[in-house]
């Protein structure tokens, strides 16, 4: 349901005070007058700089210049009316006369077909008002009405709008996640400045949609370039990947598949994990946002989860989307230090990734299993559990070979077996290492300075490292026991009897 059809039905219901969440203050009272118009009701607005304005109806509003006499004039207006009262979040702070006048008001307005409106910039409410008040969130604008902020902005004549079809509706895509101010602003800046639209704009509008994400403090967006190619092995993630590569089509919404929720990438570091998760929303052409798990903890209380609800809520409104969620065991190792604000954290995600409907397919990387709670990996919160192990001794060929590619040199000028074999139980994060260190020794070379690196280099800085699967033994054999125990499937080869014991051989 619309934010109009939810402020209506609760009108309707004779809900007495609602406190509506919103930064898109105009646009919201917009909404609430075609209520108020709608039901026939009057409607009132008042703030600390004009008091009270008549928006709806007729008659001179009273004359209040305090918050406390601006509610007692309201108890003395009319029935059938609405008051809005903006930024009201900032009278009740600290304020016990404020909160406490407005606990009296929301009961006696049951009777009277009166409604008090609070608007405020975040999701919280004083705890004495939490059992009389409803929250009412007004979204950012969906397609059809960023449509229609475009379709203002192009009526006139003199401006060029080189748009197809599809091509409007990719420009309109693009905005979502925008409140309704900032797509006009984009749009007409791009108006003023070119003197139209086309489908170039759309770029435009994604640098500035990655500012906002940015902004956001919790959410980073990526632009992946990362091709399949570009990581070795992993042959049962990538054909699991491929067949879902059109699940977010209307094609496959029709057949009445839905859209996958996501995968957790568990297993040893350096294993591709992080790089996987960028080669997903490549091959998918999705946008890749990381949220930043250490970034929702705030200082303030109900500011962490503020922080959560606010960046889902924007992941949501630019789905589809990839949400990259990195290292998720360190972000959600609760604690009994923070008054419990770490397990309020992990139950919102949690809530959400089983509750949500919008297509956001979710990549959780993980490298401690044991800080993982068990809820977490349940089904229906992803769709399947990989595991990264270390790489075989053909995906260790795969891996040397994208390596040397990226850095432009012939694969067959190096001696591929004698590589495979000197890297056993080196992970690809180690064997990429080898091949940047190999260059360095000949770069730097005395005699001759600047040379190419060679076979010979690569197996000097392969001896020279010391592998996790060494230093770190005992934590890689509990990593793989996990394998072993069927808790997950492997990434890199197929399940076939007998096979997970002789690679953990």
């Amino acid at each position: 349901m619309s934010f109009s059809q939810d402020l209506e039905i609760f009108l309707r219901s004779r809900f007495t005070l609602i406190s509506v969440v919103s930064l898109e203050e105009q646009c919201m009272i917009e909404h609430i007058r075609d209520v108020c118009q709608r039901t026939g009701r009057k409607l009132y607005t008042w703030d600390h700089a004009d008091y009270f304005r008549v928006i709806v109806g007729e008659g001179a509003p009273p004359t209040a210049k305090d918050p406390l006499s601006a509610l007692a004039a309201v108890e003395n207006m009319e029935d059938d009316s609405v008051f809005v009262f903006l930024d009201f979040h900032q009278c009740w702070q600290g304020q016990p006369r404020v909160v406490r006048k407005l606990r009296n008001l929301a009961r006696e307005f049951k009777f009277a077909r009166k409604t008090i409106i609070v608007t405020t910039p975040v999701w919280q409410i004083p705890q004495e008002l939490k059992d009389e008040a409803v929250v009412l969130e007004m979204p950012p604008p969906d397609m059809a009405e960023i449509d229609g902020v475009l379709s203002k902005l192009t009526a006139n004549p003199n401006v060029r709008v080189n748009l197809t079809p599809q091509g409007r509706e990719k420009l309109i895509r693009a905005a979502l996640g925008l409140s309704a101010n900032h797509a006009s602003r984009i749009f007409a800046k791009t108006i003023i400045s070119k003197g139209g639209l086309d489908e170039r704009d759309i770029d435009l509008v994604n640098l500035e949609k990655k500012q906002i994400i940015r902004e956001s403090g919790a959410l980073e967006f990526f632009s992946p370039s990362e091709t399949i190619g570009d990581v070795g092995g992993l042959d049962v993630l990538k054909e699991w990947l491929r067949m879902r590569e059109t699940a977010f089509s209307q094609e496959a919404r029709d057949y009445g598949l839905p859209a996958p929720k996501g995968i957790a990438l568990i297993g040893i570091p350096g294993t591709g994990k992080s790089l996987t998760a960028k080669m997903i929303a490549a091959l998918w052409h999705l946008p890749l946002i990381r949220l930043d798990l250490g970034a929702l903890f705030g200082g303030l209380v109900g500011q962490s989860e503020e922080n959560t609800r606010r960046a889902l809520s924007l992941a949501e409104t630019v789905a589809p989307c990839l949400l990259w969620i990195d290292e998720i065991e360190k972000g959600l190792s609760v604690g009994s230090g923070d008054g419990g604000t770490s397990l309020r954290v992990f139950a919102s995600i949690l809530s959400w990734m089983q509750e949500k409907t919008r297509p956001v397919f979710v990549v959780a990387t993980a490298n401690n299993i044991s800080l993982l709670p068990p809820e977490l990996l349940r089904r229906g919160r992803v769709d399947e559990i990989f595991f990264l192990d270390l790489p075989s001794s053909q995906e260790r060929r795969e891996i040397f070979q994208v390596h040397i590619r990226k850095r432009k040199r012939p694969v067959q000028g190096f001696d591929m077996d004698r590589l495979v074999d000197a890297s056993e139980g080196f992970v690809g994060a180690e064997i990429e290492q080898a091949v940047i260190d190999g260059m360095y020794l000949a770069f730097s070379d005395r005699q001759n300075p600047g040379r190419d690196f060679t076979t010979e280099d690569v197996l000097t800085a392969l001896s020279r490292q010391v592998p996790i699967s060494h230093s770190q033994k005992e934590t890689i054999e509990g990593l793989r026991k996990w394998l072993v125990e069927g808790r997950a499937q492997s990434a890199s080869h197929l399940e076939v009897p007998g096979e997970k014991s002789r690679r953990l051989r």
